[in-house]
C-alpha cells in the first residue's frame, strides 16, 4: 500500500512539472510563432492583394471584436484612394483547414482579390489552390452578397479539376469571410475612421 501511494505521489509530481514546462514553452513561443505566420503566410498574400497600396497594411493592422468574434484586420488605402481591408477566414479542405486572405473594397463591398494562406492539401492536386490564380481570381469583383459556393452545389465558383474538396474548402472560407464581414463591418469602419 505504501509503495502504491509513493508511486502515485511521484507520478503526480512528474505530471505537474511536465505540464508546467509545456505551458511555459507555449507561452514563450506563441508570440514568435504568430510573428512567423504573419511574415511567411499572411504578408505575401496581403502584398499580392494590395499590390498598389499607399500604406503598409501589416504595420497598421488592428483587431476588431463583436460579441464572441475577434478578427485581425489589415487596412489599406489603394493608389486610387479606395479604402480596403483584408482579413483571413478558414474553411475545411481535404487535408485540414484552408486559410483564405480576402481583400474587400469598403465602399462597394466587392472583393478585390483573395489568396490562400495556409493549407495541408495533397501536393500537385489540392495544393494548386495556392498557386492557381485562375481559380482564386474568380472571386475578384464579386459582391460580398454573392453565392461563393462551387457550381456543383449551386454557387458561382468553378471548382478546380480533380480537387473538388479543396475547391469547396476555399469556397467555404469565402462564405466564412462573408459572414465575418457582415458581422464586423461596422466595427471595422469605426476603427478605420
Amino acid at each position: 500500500m505504501r509503495e502504491m501511494l509513493s508511486m502515485i505521489v511521484v507520478l503526480t509530481v512528474l505530471t505537474a512539472v511536465s505540464g508546467g514546462l509545456l505551458a511555459a514553452v507555449k507561452v514563450k513561443t506563441e508570440p514568435r510563432i504568430e510573428e512567423q505566420v504573419l511574415k511567411f503566410q499572411k504578408a505575401p498574400a496581403i502584398k499580392a492583394i494590395f499590390a498598389d497600396a499607399t500604406n503598409d497594411p501589416i504595420k497598421e493592422r488592428f483587431n476588431v471584436k463583436a460579441e464572441d468574434t475577434e478578427l485581425q484586420v489589415f487596412p489599406s488605402t489603394l493608389a486610387d484612394g479606395i479604402k480596403a481591408v483584408a482579413f483571413e477566414a478558414k474553411g475545411g479542405g481535404y487535408g485540414g483547414p484552408i486559410g483564405l486572405m480576402v481583400g474587400i473594397n469598403l465602399d462597394t463591398d466587392e472583393i478585390i482579390a483573395v489568396r490562400v494562406t495556409t493549407h495541408a492539401e495533397t501536393p500537385g492536386i489540392g495544393s494548386r489552390a495556392k498557386e492557381d490564380l485562375s481559380f482564386v481570381g474568380q472571386f475578384a469583383g464579386m459582391s460580398m452578397a454573392s453565392n461563393f459556393d462551387i457550381k456543383g452545389r449551386g454557387g458561382d465558383i468553378d471548382a478546380m479539376s480533380g480537387a473538388t474538396v479543396t475547391s469547396a474548402g476555399v469556397s467555404q472560407a469565402a462564405v466564412a469571410a462573408q459572414d465575418l464581414y457582415k458581422k464586423l463591418k461596422p466595427e471595422i469602419v469605426k476603427q478605420m475612421n
